[in-house]
């Protein structure tokens, strides 16, 4: 029986490293972009970073957003967020942070109930009601930037101690592309960007670096295998034979996320869609940021043969 084709040939060669300089200037605009971006335009921080009150209920029937959002912005409350989650019957309601103290955030719940029910009947059922003030809403902003800088941090010191220092800067390049162009989209988007979204950049750090590691450990493999080829055909031949497994798992992660981000609550939409991304952008980087900054940085093939013959190999 013949073998089935496969998505990637095992011999497939492609010349990755002849378009670094386009591949890296073409990055270097985008991340100058998002960065722009971020700064001028800002994101469209969640109720978890601006503050403000998040209301959850079940209406009696199939919910009309249209209705309640005209309902709603008779009440002078500023910006009123409706969507639906879990089933059509589920809606969550964000309200932005109110002038004043706890209680004229509690004021404003009671009136979005009053008019809910005065508009819809007594059917409308409140399942929580929660108020995040601007002290908590900083804390909860700081931390998740701490939380990605802590993590970039250690990506440096893992990757360092696992190979040479070239290849820990070359990693944090690259998952400081993925994260800043994370950003620069979600401000082009307009998707809230609250704790779940953080929760994704975290994701996207793990799987990128997934990629990355993958890949530098062929190269690693290749320096002490073919101890006269140029380092940009070795990192070509390198990407090439890992090409098959890194394509497939990005692939095959993709279906998964698309299916959700179509299919799934609309509460999600935003986390699906950094991860979309992100499973894209991260492929991207480990071909044409992580790998050819090694030639940028001018890796020297006997810091990574030495060891080798050292132990005899």
């Amino acid at each position: 029986m013949a073998p089935l084709p496969r998505f990637i040939p095992d011999d497939v060669r492609i010349g990755f490293m002849a378009r670094r300089h386009l591949a890296m200037a073409f990055s270097g605009a985008l991340v100058l972009l998002s960065l722009v971006l971020v700064f001028t335009v800002g994101l469209n921080f969640g109720i978890d970073f601006r503050g403000g009150s998040l209301i959850e209920l079940r209406m009696p029937g199939p919910a009309d957003l249209a209705a309640m959002r005209k309902v709603l912005s008779e009440l002078d409350l500023g910006q009123v967020e409706l969507q639906n989650f879990g089933d059509e019957r589920e809606v969550l309601i964000r309200i932005e942070r109110q002038e004043g103290n706890e209680e004229a955030q509690r004021a404003a719940v009671e009136k979005v109930k009053q008019a809910l029910v005065q508009a819809f009947g007594e059917g409308v059922e409140f399942r929580r009601a929660e108020y995040v003030g601007p002290k908590v809403s900083r804390e909860l902003f700081w931390d998740g930037v701490f939380a990605v800088g802590l993590a970039l941090a250690l990506v440096l010191v893992y990757i360092w101690f696992r190979f040479e220092w070239h290849f820990g800067a070359g990693a944090i390049i690259a998952l400081f592309h993925d994260v800043i162009t994370t950003l620069g989209v979600f401000v082009v988007t307009g998707y809230e960007f609250n704790l779940s979204t953080v929760a994704a950049i975290l994701t996207i750090v793990g799987y990128s670096l997934n990629d990355t590691v993958i890949i530098y450990d062929r190269i690693r493999e290749n320096m002490r295998r073919y101890k006269t080829m140029p380092l940009d055909e070795l990192i070509d031949r390198s990407i090439s034979e890992t090409l098959a497994r890194t394509t497939m798992t990005s692939f095959t992660t993709l279906l998964a996320l698309v299916v959700l981000y179509v299919v799934g609550p609309s509460v999600i939409s935003g986390f699906t869609f950094a991860m979309i991304w992100g499973v894209i952008v991260g492929t991207y980087s480990s071909i044409y940021i992580a790998a050819p900054i090694l030639i940028h940085l001018g890796l020297r093939r006997e810091a990574v043969a030495a060891p080798a013959a050292a132990t005899g190999s």
